[in-house]
């Protein structure tokens, strides 16, 4: 057995601590073995080290620039590290491989809405792409007689993360509030279950399908036959191949909320249920779906679970000097966003920025984010980078931030709701799309409409005014003290008037369709 056979051997048992050695010292023989740099970059991913799995993976491609495998590893590495734009461009490398084309669009569609250089057009055209590959073949299934409901509408609920608490804190808080009189709930689990951990209050009536070893075409029929009227899509693109039961249309009514950003790209749904902010009048020819509005914020939440108390902004106490951070996911920290942030450093020479996402742990990827800095110009003593923890002390980490910076254009959401809670006031500006304008929906329900900026040079503007004002450490103890109480009195936790509406909208539909309770 050769030594790259050997590490190959590794690699395929899963070993992948003694694969990632034995394929460096093959490396360190020859550096030109296309096959151990492949190797590396393959354990490296699956290690979640992505700034090494980055330099293994170039070191092949500029090997072999038409190895599509290589490119395919490192597009999805690229993503995972905030480089958007050239893992766009690796993923319609791949996708001129016929065998692997459809990977190359199903990635595509879900990471286009985060493209700094993408446009409005440019989303829909992916998703559109997408989702005719998607549907090709996929017929719907029969749908039998409605069986009785006692006169109540029968709403489905589907998500693959029903058990995750700090996700689906707008969910629940609409879920739990449903009038039982008047509204049978399904929740298909095509993942974790709905439990009183993540926030859930059962329901004596209540119907959980646990579906997820289940296939879509069997899923979609027993949703027809139990007569779901409405069915609501609450993953979208962060659990693409469940799109694939909608296109079954087990329901008369199909709707998309809460996790959508863009459109589905698909013609299966009836709706898509957004707001004022994120979905203007003049973009709704974007959308394959009929736009359906709420006032308020579509993304009103409610804190279910235990999270650490409010303390005082940390500039307080150590001379005023601001400490901003964001705690957002690593594939949001695109050229865009690190560079708006670089600005703000720069234009605030005093400030300190902590980023703290779960990727940081591994200290290839906090090097390969201080190298990204520092060719901003920003020196790596002036930024605190931190790994994952429980989530509870993950949401201690606002304890240390005074201001919270949103990333562009793909904003918080839950990031958003959580910084807030913990009375983290977020600074962002209304992007061009949806997924941009997420945050400034939810600061401006929440009575926060000064902390959005009308663009980047107003955010630049806004967030360096801070960092001189000596009246900032006072303005923002005053604003953490009373904002859970701001927050609960706002539209931006109205999960009541938003569980009205949404119902109100189901009814809607539902007699367009023809559904008669």
């Amino acid at each position: 057995m050769t030594d790259i056979q050997a590490a190959d051997a590794l690699h395929m048992a899963g070993e992948i601590d003694a694969a990632a050695d034995a394929y460096r010292r093959v490396i360190a023989a020859d550096r030109s073995n296309f096959s151990a740099w492949y190797g590396l970059g393959g354990v490296r991913l699956r290690a979640r080290a992505y700034g090494e799995a980055s330099d293994a993976l170039r070191h092949a491609v500029r090997l072999r620039p038409d190895d599509f495998g290589a490119w395919g590893l490192l597009a999805e590495v690229l993503f995972k590290l905030g480089d958007v734009e050239r893992a766009i461009d690796a993923y319609r490398r791949v996708a001129a491989d016929p065998s692997m084309r459809a990977v190359a669009e199903e990635n595509l569609a879900i990471i286009m809405p985060g493209s700094a250089s993408a446009a409005n057009a440019d989303v829909f055209a992916a998703r559109r792409d997408y989702g005719r590959r998607l549907a090709a073949g996929v017929s719907p299934v029969e749908r039998p007689e409605r069986p009785p409901s006692g006169g109540k509408l029968r709403i489905g609920y589907v998500s693959a993360f029903f058990d995750g608490a700090n996700w689906m804190k707008p969910v629940y808080g609409v879920i739990n509030r449903h009038d039982r009189d008047r509204f049978e709930v399904h929740l298909v689990s095509l993942g974790g279950d709905p439990s009183a951990a993540a926030g859930y209050v059962d329901h004596a009536h209540d119907v959980i399908w646990q579906a997820g070893s289940c296939d879509d075409e069997t899923v979609a029929r027993r949703l027809a036959t139990a007569g779901i009227d409405v069915l609501v899509d609450l993953n979208a693109y962060s659990a693409p191949k469940g799109l694939r039961l909608f296109l079954r249309r087990p329901a008369p009514v199909q709707l998309g909320w809460f996790n959508s950003f863009a459109t589905s790209g698909l013609d299966c749904f009836d709706g898509i249920v957004g707001d004022d902010a994120v979905i203007p009048a003049a973009e709704e020819g974007f959308y394959t779906e009929r736009v359906l509005r709420v006032p308020g914020t579509y993304l009103a939440f409610e804190v279910l679970y235990a999270v650490p108390d409010v303390v005082p902004p940390p500039c307080g106490s150590n001379g005023g000097r601001l400490t901003f951070g964001a705690l957002a996911s690593a594939y949001k920290l695109n050229d865009l966003t690190l560079g708006l942030w670089a600005r703000i450093l720069r234009a605030a020479p005093t400030a300190r920025l902590l980023v703290r996402a779960p990727t940081l742990g591994d200290p290839s990827n906090r090097d390969h984010l201080r190298a990204r800095f520092a060719a901003l110009g920003v020196a790596h003593e002036r930024i605190d980078f931190e790994g994952g923890a429980a989530h509870v002390d993950f949401l201690r980490s606002y304890d240390r931030i005074d201001i919270a910076l949103d990333t562009f254009p793909y904003n918080g959401g839950t990031t958003t709701t959580e910084a807030l809670w913990q009375g983290v006031p977020v600074l962002t500006y209304a992007g061009d799309r949806w997924v941009a304008r997420t945050s400034a929906s939810l600061l401006r329900a929440a009575g926060l409409a000064e902390w959005v900026a009308r663009d980047e040079e107003d955010l630049l503007a806004k967030a360096s005014a801070l960092a001189r004002d000596p009246a900032t450490p006072a303005r923002l103890a005053a604003l953490r003290a009373g904002m859970r109480a701001r927050l609960s009195a706002s539209a931006a936790c109205d999960t009541a008037g938003l569980c009205r509406e949404l119902e109100r909208i189901y009814r809607q539909t539902g007699r367009a369709a023809g559904v008669r309770p």
